[in-house]
């Protein structure tokens, strides 16, 4: 949790296989897996006041992804957040986000993981981040629609493989809504397009689906069940439908860039009265707390 000074950055930097360079001269070969193949994870990192938020569990979630699809890891992690650190101070990015890409690496292309893999391609980039953008959507709420969960079968493991989410997240944005939800072959919520999704439903409960293959295990999630069950705020992980959520208390979402987003309507349709409901405001409290 260590933070690093503030400086005025010469031009946008990223880190490439131990290399800080100019961001518009960095790059990777033409046949590295990940480019060819989405071969590839990634992790992202909230970075608030000039360091990491929740820092070890991204790294956690990032290392499950990368033994899910037989990948090492590129470097060991303690340099790894020196990496992450000299890339936000070269940047001059005290609120941001931090994306860590890994690849399998350059060789000649061939679908099967190889029974001897180059060292992994390493990619650490800093965008900064809009603050005032993020209090407007806590202050007013978001809407919401619904779309088919067209991903693959594992959800679970971080991907770089984001065509089906960018699709789903385009036709919302073009809906006049800021995220999706994504709903399953039986018509159940998923998760969002790049968030989780929750409700409080009518006997106040933060209810959010349970964990598998089917969602990505967000990290500010897991925080956001350990201070609701710290504060003893009644929680349920299960599914729950488009319909049920319309007729929600209140509804919001979690992401590393932000924890409890109001969600204010669903397909058009209010959630309670329209505004950000009190125990989302209060989840946001803990979590800013925490």
């Amino acid at each position: 949790m260590s933070r690093w000074p503030a400086r005025k950055p010469s031009g946008r930097i990223s880190y490439v296989d131990g290399s800080y360079l100019r961001h518009g001269e960095a790059g990777v070969h033409v046949e590295d897996r990940g480019l060819q193949l989405g071969d590839s994870i990634y992790e992202v990192c909230r970075i608030a006041d000039g360091r990491f938020l929740d820092e070890e569990e991204h790294l956690d979630r990032m290392e499950r992804s990368l033994r899910e699809i037989e990948m090492a890891v590129p470097m060991g992690r303690n340099a790894l957040k020196l990496v992450m650190t000299e890339t936000a101070r070269r940047n001059g990015v005290r609120e941001g986000l931090l994306y860590i890409q890994v690849t399998r690496g350059a060789l000649r292309r061939d679908h099967p993981i190889p029974a001897d893999p180059p060292k992994p391609t390493l990619i650490v980039t800093v965008h900064p981040f809009d603050i005032v953008a993020l209090e407007r959507r806590r202050a007013g709420g978001i809407a919401v629609v619904t779309a088919p969960d067209e991903r693959w079968a594992r959800c679970d493991i971080k991907s770089t493989q984001l065509l089906a989410n960018l699709l789903a997240k385009t036709a919302a944005r073009r809906a006049g809504a800021n995220e999706v939800w994504l709903l399953d072959r039986d018509g159940f919520v998923t998760e969002g397009a790049s968030t989780t999704a929750w409700i409080v439903d009518a006997g106040g409960r933060l209810v959010t689906r349970a964990l598998s293959h089917a969602i990505l295990p967000g990290v500010t999630r897991r925080i956001v069940l350990e201070i609701a069950a710290a504060a003893q705020i009644p929680f349920v992980e299960r599914p729950f439908t488009p319909q049920e959520a319309a007729g929600a208390r209140e509804a919001f979402l979690t992401a590393a860039s932000g924890a409890a987003i109001p969600v204010v309507s669903l397909d058009g349709r209010k959630i309670g009265d329209g505004k950000p409901g009190p125990l989302t405001r209060r989840i946001a409290e803990l979590y800013a707390a925490h």
